[in-house]
């Protein structure tokens, strides 16, 4: 074919009643026009216009399986939900809900109600409030008890996390006043107490939870910075980053933080739904529910629907929670999976290492089992339906099985065999 041989992009699409047909048309022509110019046959375009309009019409945010062996894979949605958790969330959105309304009194109430109870039981604090994450706890609570007053903070803890989001920055947008106190692999309970004067709000204390500074360091526990936050009567507030309600050894719980506040993600560690979590003393937390940004950043009805039936399996069943489930998993579990992909597909087992992933447990290696196939087969798998996510190391592409559900394993053997 040549470029003269093109149709027009009506002649194109004149066969299709689909309102979306002429932009379609219009990139299939472009597209082919490319093509010929780099001396290659476009081929059948009225074909290629359907797959266009098919494109054009599925889902963009779609199920992916996770073969990565990264539990909280942040490109690939962080946390699974549970199956009871989803259930609300269908249940809450199908029609109206009482989301800001108190069926008992059939007055207004506050949206906060249907999961502050759960987690001040979970957590022991007094109160609670949820947004929608983790750096907007973080500017809450700094625009709230800091406004125009100093924050202290050791330099070790200025961390950046994902897309180049950084503490400083939230300090300096909270309209809190930055005191970097220590240096970056040192700090002590003193640096802190040297820094303290008339014009400091609050400490704050951020957990290095994307990283660790090994060898020549020092942070002071959080013990001790409870202790100089109370001789002076100021606020400590902990930013956990990945919260964790469980017990998951390397990663502090929520619970153990004897600060004033403590702020937390609920889609990492603690598998629920984006948000951020503030849980502590009633009246600090009571003046970030007043202050004007709250409404801003505050969580849907889906989030805390999602939420809420997280929290109720930490009750009873917190091993239903997928995230918990990937990290307790033994790893003979994981291999017996992988070797049940293998089996189905001719792949080979190797034995490799998980990550928990979401900035946590950034030394921890998850001892998990792989099945191997030839490297050519990621583009492929990634165009399936539903796409299969693993990793490409050494030449070859690994199906980690941790992260696979055991629902899952048949899916990704019937896209291996029909890719191949």
């Amino acid at each position: 074919m040549e470029l003269r041989d093109l149709p027009s992009v009506d002649e194109l699409a004149r066969g299709s009643d689909d309102p979306l047909a002429v932009d379609a048309a219009r990139a299939v022509i472009d597209r082919a026009r490319e093509e010929i110019r780099a001396g290659a046959d476009p081929g059948d375009l009225a074909e290629r216009l359907q797959t266009e309009l098919r494109a054009a019409r599925a889902p963009s945010l779609r199920r992916v399986l996770n073969a990565t062996g990264v539990v909280v894979h942040t490109n690939l949605g962080r946390a699974p939900l549970a199956e009871q958790a989803l259930a609300q969330v269908v249940e809450s959105a199908r029609g109206y809900s009482n989301l800001e309304l108190d069926l008992s009194s059939g007055t207004r109430g506050s949206r906060q109600d249907h999961v502050a109870a759960l987690l001040r039981r979970l957590t022991g604090a007094e109160a609670a409030l949820v947004v929608n994450n983790n750096a907007a706890a973080m500017l809450l609570a700094l625009a709230a008890l800091a406004e125009g007053r100093e924050v202290v903070v050791s330099r070790g803890e200025l961390i950046e996390i994902g897309d180049s989001f950084r503490i400083p920055d939230v300090l300096a947008r909270s309209g809190a006043r930055l005191v970097e106190v220590g240096t970056t692999n040192r700090t002590r309970a003193r640096d802190y107490e040297n820094a303290i004067g008339a014009d400091t709000a609050l400490l704050l204390r951020v957990h290095q939870s994307n990283f660790r500074v090994v060898g020549f360091a020092e942070q002071p526990r959080i013990e001790e910075l409870a202790a100089v936050a109370q001789r002076h009567g100021l606020p400590l507030v902990d930013d956990l980053g990945s919260g964790v309600l469980d017990e998951i050894p390397g990663e502090p719980a929520v619970r153990e933080s004897p600060a004033d506040l403590v702020c937390f993600s609920g889609d990492k560690l603690l598998g629920g739904p984006q948000a951020g979590i503030v849980v502590g003393r009633a009246d600090l937390v009571e003046k970030l529910r007043r202050h004007p940004l709250q409404r801003a950043l505050r969580a849907d009805k889906l989030t805390l629907a999602a939420l809420e039936g997280t929290l109720r399996l930490y009750l009873d069943a917190p091993e239903q929670i997928p995230v918990v489930r990937m990290l307790r998993q033994a790893a003979d579990v994981v291999r017996a999976r992988a070797e049940r992909l293998a089996a189905a597909t001719g792949g080979v087992v190797e034995e490799t290492v998980g990550r928990a992933g979401g900035g946590a447990l950034p030394l921890a290696e998850l001892p998990s089992f792989a099945c191997a196939f030839e490297e050519s087969l990621a583009a492929p798998l990634r165009a399936w339906d539903p796409p299969v996510l693993g990793i490409v190391r050494d030449g070859k592409l690994l199906l980690d099985c941790l992260t696979l559900a055991d629902a899952e394993v048949d899916e990704v053997a019937r896209a291996v065999n029909t890719c191949r």
